[in-house]
């Protein structure tokens, strides 16, 4: 054998096993390492006496363990900053259970109040049925919402305010301007379009971003001819990171009862997660490419580069990069929007296929593969199927704007019988649900490809109360096409059809939060009604207190005006609730959602609780009117409910 094969024959031996067992098995020069078994046929060669090179190989293998000893305690880390967001929330939740208390610590008082409201609502109806539309409600004299014909889009979000409210000293204003600027949302990505979200999101994203480049460059020399420790380190970030990236995608997860926050909330930072990971995984493939044609020594080349492209090592490596980029390219947004049910089958294919893949890849990736495979075996098959999903007969309504389904269906309530059913597996929707919970919805009825689909649809209905004998449920539908088409074709065939739910799925944060403020206002656009009209019912039914309630509900067309019966407003009006319904802005324009936040943030006392939930366009122009009114003085809560996937 030729001395350089023989080099690179004793390199390449060295290199990989002390990669496998992850200590370095070269101690000295001169050394006979023992590589094999005593009754291996294979002569034991001496390692090549090259110090040079033998420094070299024995310094790149010390890089490249000690990035695998620096990465293992990534995990740590994240669980570090998780605990220190669950202590956050505790201590929230605390504080606004003690508001909360306070607010309704005398129901009969409250009640009074909101008699006596119901009798002034009433009085002002009257006074106005004769003058204006239906469509409006009663709102007070300082809460005048005026509709406009200017698009509200186009101008300053932050800019001068209708009422500077009295601000505190230089700190309060400097931690208002802070909130206000985390607060805020900037304006949609031009060309591509793609909303962006709060800089308060986007900063916690950079600082992900900013731990992984951390980990990446920690202790690593910027050579060229260690290029392949830089490659199997971002490789190694690639593997730790799944855990993460499948716990922030189960719909069952320990995280809502840390941090408050449901799976919907968190999927933003999901397909963050998930983004970085896939620039992470094209990085280590294309600097394995890299390293092998270009930078890695002569010597350490004993093979072609056919023989190294086709080594099953590399392949299994191929097939992860391949399915994972994959994921990544069905799961934009646009892909979404036009093949949904695409992006639902291929997500569960290849999520498998990868993770199989990467099992097959390196003995490495194994621990976190396995942890993978567990989140999502156990949300998937254990939880959502036998503990979550029931089948129930449906009633089918298309409404009367021929392009919207109301789905309802009733149950009585089962009890539990001796004790023997636990509380927290009593998960199913027929033990009843919270305000603005969603269920997914399948039903097999349509095609074989639909029996295998899940939709996610915001229940539209009250909560079932604290000890309910007999449960209501209404999903509101809006056609769009594929499987919402084929629904609203068979409604208009058939009234009834058998529905498999799963669900429910949610977190009470947002009413928490409007629970503990002594104003609370809602503002819906279009169908986010279905978010925000159970919150305002339970409020003013299960958690009566001495707080004022204002519902906006911004409509489209008239047409919309059908999806909430119109008895159920009036039992609104009835108990207090100041609400409004503006114009459609088919026929008058947006309203000025700025303008009305800023006159209820000025001229209400205490704090002001804003939940929205609408198209992305009103979700922004109220978030950044909340931002305006905190950076001039207001105490203001906010939750955006964004719907959509």
């Amino acid at each position: 054998m030729p001395v350089d094969s023989a080099d690179g024959y004793w390199a390449q031996h060295l290199f990989r096993e002390s990669l496998r067992t992850s200590r370095p098995f070269i101690l000295a020069p001169g050394e006979v390492s023992a590589l094999f078994d005593d009754n291996s046929d294979e002569p034991v060669r001496e390692i090549p006496t090259d110090p040079e090179n033998l420094q070299y190989l024995r310094d790149l293998i010390k890089y490249i363990l000690d990035g695998r000893t620096v990465v293992y305690t990534y995990n740590i880390i994240l669980l570090v900053i998780l605990l220190l967001f669950a202590l956050l929330h505790l201590r929230e939740r605390l504080r606004e259970r003690s508001k909360s208390r306070l607010i309704e610590q005398d129901p009969g008082k409250a009640l009074e109040c909101h008699e006596g409201t119901v009798d002034d609502s009433e009085a002002a109806n009257g006074a106005e049925s004769s003058a204006s539309s239906t469509l409006e409600g009663s709102v007070s004299s300082q809460e005048t919402l005026k509709p406009v014909d200017t698009d509200v889009e186009r101008q300053p979000l932050l800019g001068t305010g209708r009422q500077r409210l009295a601000s505190g000293g230089s700190g309060s204003r400097l931690l208002g301007y802070m909130n206000s600027l985390l607060m805020y949302q900037p304006r949609p990505i031009p060309l591509i379009n793609r909303t962006l979200p709060s800089n308060g999101t986007s900063l916690f994203v950079l600082s992900y971003v900013g731990l992984n480049i951390f980990y990446q460059f920690y202790q690593l020399p910027l050579e060229s001819r260690f290029f392949f420790a830089f490659a199997d380190r971002i490789g190694l970030l690639f593997t730790v990171n799944l855990p993460l990236l499948y716990l922030l995608a189960a719909k069952n997860q320990p995280l809502k009862l840390l941090t408050g926050c449901s799976y919907e909330a968190l999927n933003i930072y999901h397909r963050r997660v998930g983004e970085l990971m896939c620039f992470e995984a094209l990085v280590h493939f294309a600097g394995m490419l890299i390293w092998r044609l270009w930078i890695s020594p002569p010597w350490l080349k004993s093979e072609s580069f056919y023989n190294y492209i086709t080594h099953p090592l590399v392949l299994f490596g191929i097939g992860a990069f391949v399915a994972y980029e994959t994921l990544y390219f069905t799961s934009l947004g646009s892909f979404r929007q036009r093949w949904y049910e695409i992006f639902l089958a291929s997500h569960v294919v290849l999520q498998v296929a990868a993770l199989v893949f990467l099992w097959l890849h390196f003995f490495t990736a194994r621990p976190y593969v396995f942890a993978s495979l567990v989140i999502f075996l156990v949300d998937r098959l254990v939880w959502r199927l036998l503990m979550k999903s029931t089948n129930l007969t449906a009633d089918l309504s298309v409404l009367e704007d021929g392009q919207t389904l109301l789905v309802s269906t009733d149950w009585d309530i089962p009890t539990s019988r001796g004790g023997a059913r636990l509380g927290f597996l009593q998960q199913s929707i027929l033990y009843g649900w919270q305000p603005a919970d969603h269920v997914f919805i399948s039903i097999p009825v349509l095609g074989r490809s639909h029996s295998l689909q899940a939709h996610p649809f915001t229940i539209a209905s009250a909560a079932p109360g604290s000890a309910p004998s007999h449960a209501w449920l209404s999903l509101l539908v809006r056609v769009q096409s594929g499987f919402t088409a084929d629904l609203l074709n068979y409604a208009r065939r058939d009234s009834r059809v058998s529905v498999r739910l799963d669900g429910p799925y949610g977190s009470p944060d947002p009413l928490n939060m409007l629970r503990s403020c002594g104003n609370a206002v809602l503002i819906a656009g279009g169908s986010g009604i279905a978010v925000v009209f159970p919150m305002v019912w339970d409020l003013v039914t299960t958690h009566l207190g001495k707080r004022k309630i204002h519902l906006m509900w911004v409509l489209h067309s008239r047409n919309q005006r059908s999806w909430i019966p119109e008895d159920r407003i009036a039992d609104l009006r009835q108990l207090g609730v100041h609400v409004t319904i503006p114009e459609p802005t088919n026929e008058a324009g947006r309203p000025d959602i700025p303008g009305y936040i800023s006159d209820l943030a000025a001229t209400s006392e205490g704090t002001v609780g804003f939940v929205v939930s609408g198209p992305d366009g009103l979700n922004r122009t109220a978030r950044n009117a909340c931002a305006e009114a905190v950076k001039s003085g207001a105490d203001i809560q906010l939750r955006v409910e964004k719907f959509g996937w």
